[in-house]
Order: structure tokens, then C-alpha cells, then sequence
């Protein structure tokens, strides 16, 4: 029996925000059936840092890891979009350091995990939350840019929640940066559909969403 953990922040510890409503891990749950587990080790408000912490609780038969953070890093940097700059190099240079920082801490998160040699993906941050600024789309690109290129670096699928999430229906009312039980279920179907079609021997990134 497989056995799917969920790692990383309120993208998948969402319960809080959709009251009355399934959370991710228990609609994942219901979409495996009783021939697969899961179970949610995803704490709301960790950061890309904490997922090693979080590894500290990992079952003892866990088959795949399922890792969603980075959104509460870029969360931290945000104060930068409003810095005085006299220059676009100047405010380039800005986001530029945000992302070696995050690029970083992201290789080491990863490093730490890949040690466990099980099969694992992870998911960029979405981008199309209500009334989200153009601007910080724009700099969230640059986050998800290092997500993707350190998965690519080492060969794991990715499920690019930008693709997933893309209505405001998949946003909480009660907190616009999480999902809805709608968006759950987009992510819930695409966590599901990499684990039905992906082959994780051939070490080969795919997106799915």
C-alpha cells in the first residue's frame, strides 16, 4: 500500500480556512481510496526551512513525498516591492538577493529530503489570488523560477499550482492566499494525477496540475 505525505505549508494544511468544508488531506484521502494512504505532516505558516523539521514525523512507510512551499518565503521578502529604488538595477538588485537567499535555503530543503530516497514532488506557488497585485506576480515568478529550476536539477516532477488554482473560487473568503475547498480539489486531482501516471524510476521532471 502506497503512503502519501504531504509536506510544507497551509497550501496543503488548509483546514483553518475552509471550515465546514474538506480540507486538502482529507479530500486527498477520499480520492486514493482504501488501497492508499496519506497523511498531512504540512504545518500552516512553516516555511521552506521548517520542511526538514517536518521530516522529523515521516511514517515509516511512507512512499511519496508531495512537498508545496515557499509562498510564506516570499511572504518575508514582500516589504521589498515597496523599498525606495533609484534605479530598475537597483531595485533588480533587491529581488536579486531575495533569490539567491531563497535559492539557498530551497537547495538545502531539498538536499535534506532527497536523503530519504523517496519518490517526491513539489509545486510552484500560485499567483492568481484575488486582487494580488501585478507587480507581485511578478516577483513571485522569480520564486517559482528557482522551485522549478532546482527540481529540474535533480529530476522531480512538478505540480505547477499556477496552472491548478487559476479562478477566484479556489481562493478561502476567510484568507484570500489559501485554498478554498474548490482549490483543494484541483490540488487533491493533481497530486492524484501524478501519482497515477508519473514514473518517478526515470528520475525525468514532468509538470502536471
Amino acid at each position: 500500500m502506497s503512503h502519501v505525505v504531504l509536506l510544507g505549508d497551509s497550501i496543503f494544511d488548509n483546514a483553518s480556512y475552509v471550515p465546514g468544508k474538506p480540507p486538502v488531506i482529507e479530500q486527498l484521502k477520499h480520492h486514493l481510496g482504501n488501497s492508499r494512504k496519506a497523511t498531512l505532516l504540512a504545518i500552516d505558516g512553516n516555511v521552506t526551512a521548517d520542511v526538514q523539521y517536518q521530516m522529523q514525523d515521516l511514517p515509516n512507510d511512507a512512499s511519496h513525498l508531495i512537498i508545496s512551499c515557499g509562498g510564506n518565503d516570499a511572504l518575508q521578502y514582500s516589504s521589498i516591492l515597496y523599498e525606495p529604488a533609484n534605479s530598475v538595477s537597483e531595485a533588480l538588485s533587491l529581488l536579486t538577493n531575495a533569490r539567491l537567499e531563497f535559492q539557498t535555503l530551497y537547495h538545502q530543503m531539498l538536499g535534506h529530503i532527497l536523503k530519504f530516497n523517496k519518490p517526491t514532488a513539489v509545486c510552484t506557488i500560485y499567483d492568481s489570488i484575488p486582487d494580488l497585485e501585478p507587480i507581485a506576480v511578478t516577483a513571485l515568478s522569480i520564486f517559482n523560477d528557482v522551485i522549478i529550476r532546482e527540481a529540474i536539477s535533480v529530476g522531480l516532477p512538478i505540480i505547477d499550482l499556477r496552472l491548478t488554482c487559476t479562478d477566484a473560487r479556489d481562493y478561502s473568503e476567510l484568507s484570500p492566499i489559501e485554498p478554498s475547498a474548490i482549490g483543494g480539489l484541483k490540488i487533491t486531482k493533481a497530486i492524484c494525477q501524478l501519482l497515477n501516471n508519473h514514473d518517478f524510476e526515470q528520475n525525468q521532471s514532468s509538470v502536471y496540475f
